[in-house]
């Protein structure tokens, strides 16, 4: 069974950095894509930013870009989320999720992390 532990959130202000992690277990992440989400008060969920743990190939939403890092390291099984230039409109629970499938089919979930950014 796949358990997700974020850790790495907080208060920062409008400029900020922060970073994420997500300690995985359970399974062999090899062939999992990993995915950083968030949704603020009164949002849907939105997607943040995917790994392909294979060959680290990644993908971020639009609003990150450029701001915004996934990376993994593969001896400790951990996904990272690096983000820099934090604007109060990034401010949400931020929640890592593991997809077996590739297909953007995210399985298992962690708890989330509080993101707050002031302005």
């Amino acid at each position: 069974q796949v358990q997700l532990v974020e850790s790495g959130g907080g208060l920062v202000q409008t400029g900020g950095s922060l970073r994420l992690s997500c300690a995985a277990s359970g399974r062999t992440f090899s062939t999992y894509t990993m995915g950083w989400f968030r949704q603020a008060p009164g949002k849907e969920r939105e997607l943040v930013a995917a790994l392909r743990w294979s060959d680290g190939n990644t993908n971020y939403a639009d609003s990150v870009k450029g701001r915004f890092t996934i990376s993994r390291d593969n001896a400790k099984n951990t996904v990272y989320l690096q983000m820099n230039a934090l604007k109060p409109e990034d401010t949400a629970i931020y929640y890592c999720a593991a997809d077996p499938s590739g297909h953007g089919r995210f399985a298992s979930w962690g708890q989330g992390t509080q993101v707050t950014v002031s302005s």
